[in-house]
Order: structure tokens, then sequence, then C-alpha cells
């Protein structure tokens, strides 16, 4: 029910990976008579793979996660949730508040052993590919003990997606030793001690888009306005250039030459394809949605949920935690 669009941006999001995967089988949790009436409005090929479990009440984008912790029992978010806690769903993918999702998440489902805090992480277009980039804003004050484990879920997660002894980095205002605040040191002084973990050192920003670490780690406040800045500037500069090619004949004619390379750079950059930040060291898989993301945004976020379900992320994550975690 949550996100700028909500369920008429999410029920045809949903119709929609149903038919991409067929062993799919999807819960719309929140008011039923109107996603009943958006369903009806969308041809479904296998309705019984659809189903909707009714929530009475819903957290709205500006409420204090206490209030929605506290005051709402039955909000879709927390229903969500609680079917995934009772084994009725494997994930959880939500478009809605995001302090009250982390604090719905954290009491619902509880966090993994030895982790004190869930980390946000999605992956970030690089020049090499990809980089998972944590926290993205469910952290905002961090201690040098946190930064060190969202480094080793970090770690992890990258493993469990393919990525080969993943290269760990301290994202940082210099890569000098002397750089940096004292909670980035003292991190860094203890992922230099930890063993079975390939950390680099420090990453600058740039560093970052040269795709030089395959994880980077960082405080939510940094992560988040990283994260942003960086799809502002991509939705700037793919802006920028169509103006440029628009803008009289001859442009228009040299842009007609590089349309299907400028709409694959559109295509490869764009936010939506990479919307979906997994919710790290929780005992269970939450995903969260951009709320402005649109259908194909929401999308996404659905096959990055039918990932970690498949790599039963929580359950490799535990398995490797012990052996990392100080």
């Amino acid at each position: 029910m949550g996100g700028d669009f909500g369920p008429r941006c999410i029920v045809p999001a949903s119709v929609a990976c149903l038919a991409e995967f067929p062993s799919l089988h999807l819960v719309l949790v929140g008011q039923a008579p109107l996603l009943e009436e958006l369903i009806a409005r969308v041809p479904v090929a296998d309705r019984q793979r659809l189903q909707i479990e009714h929530a009475s009440e819903v957290i709205g984008m500006d409420e204090r996660p206490a209030q929605a912790l506290r005051g709402k029992p039955d909000a879709s978010m927390r229903v969500a949730l609680e079917l995934v806690r009772n084994g009725r769903a494997q994930a959880c993918v939500s478009a809605g508040n995001t302090g009250a999702l982390m604090a719905l998440s954290r009491y619902v489902l509880k966090t993994l052993p030895g982790i004190d805090r869930p980390a946000m992480v999605s992956a970030i277009p690089t020049a090499r590919g990809h980089c998972h980039l944590l926290d993205l804003g469910a952290n905002v004050d961090c201690s040098a003990e946190h930064l060190y484990q969202f480094a080793v879920m970090g770690a992890v997660a990258a493993e469990a997606l393919g990525v080969e002894r993943p290269r760990v980095a301290l994202l940082n205002v210099g890569t000098e030793d002397i750089k940096g605040n004292q909670q980035v040191k003292l991190a860094a002084s203890l992922l230099q001690q930890a063993q079975g973990l390939n950390y680099i050192g420090y990453i600058e920003g740039d560093g970052l888009y040269r795709g030089e670490a395959d994880v980077v780690v960082c405080d939510g406040f940094v992560g988040n306005i990283l994260l942003k800045s960086s799809e502002g500037l991509a939705s700037m500069i793919s802006a920028r250039i169509e103006a440029l090619f628009t803008e009289n004949l001859g442009s228009r004619l040299v842009g007609s030459l590089a349309l299907p390379l400028l709409r694959r750079l559109r295509t490869d950059l764009a936010p939506a394809r990479h919307n979906g930040a997994s919710f790290l060291g929780l005992q269970g898989i939450v995903i969260k949605s951009h709320g402005s993301a649109g259908s194909e945004g929401f999308q996404s976020a659905i096959r990055r949920a039918l990932i970690e379900v498949r790599e039963n992320l929580p359950q490799r994550l535990h398995g490797r935690l012990e052996h990392l975690l100080l």
C-alpha cells in the first residue's frame, strides 16, 4: 500500500513478474477491496499464483517508526513481515516508509546472531559492472563495529550473487591511512585483522565508479546521499544528452545514428533497473523498493527478492558470520 504510487503501480508490476517467472507465487497485502478492483483490470494468466491478504491499516510515508510499531498492529507492512516470519512467504518487498519497514523488520523477524543492526545494500553500476554499496540510509550513525559487520555481510552477499573473493573497501575522503574520522580508522583496523575477508583499504567516490572494489562500506548518512546523488546525476546527464541531440536539424541527424547506443546507455544506468535494496542481517529476506519507483522499478525489486530466496541468503550469512565476526 506504500510508495508514491501505491497498489496502482505494485499490482501491474506483480502481474508482470508472474508472467516472467512461472514458478513465482505472490501475496498482495493491503486493503482487499481496492486490490481486487485493480486486479480485475489486469489480465492474470494464472490467478492461483496471486493471492490477497487483507490488512485494514496503512502506514503513511511520513509516520514515525515508533508510531507504526506500536499503533498499527494490522498495517499491511507488518502483516507482510509476519507472513515471512510464519513461513507463509519467503520474502517481503515493500515501497513503503523506510524507517517503519526497518523498525518492524527488526521487531518481527529479528537480526541474525552477532548482528547489531541490519544494513541496506544495493548494486551500483560501475565501469566494470556493479559494486555493492552499504549502508544506504538505515543507520545514520555507525560505530566502527557496525561498519565492520556491514563489510562482512556485504562480502557474503556479493559472494552469493556470484562475485568470487569480493574486494571490500571503506568509503573515505582519501586513500591514505591518516585520512578519515575516528570510526572509519577504527573500522579499518578491525578489517585488517579479519581472516578470510579480502579487505583492500580505503576508496574514494571516483574509485567506486571505476570499479576498484566489489563491496563499499559507509554509514547510512553518506551512503544515502551518494545513492541519491548518483541517481540524480545519471538522470541529468541523460536529459542533457537528449537535449543536445534534438536542438537543431544537424544534431537530430547525428542523434538518430546514435539513438541505439543512447538507449542502451540509458537502460544500463536507469535507476529502475537497479531498484531494490536488501536489508542484510535479518532472519528473513526484506527488500526495500524506492518509494518513487514505477512498475518497472518494482519488478526489479521483486527480482532481487527472488535471487536472495534462490541463494537462501540469510542462511548463508548465518553460516559465514560466526567465522568472520569478532
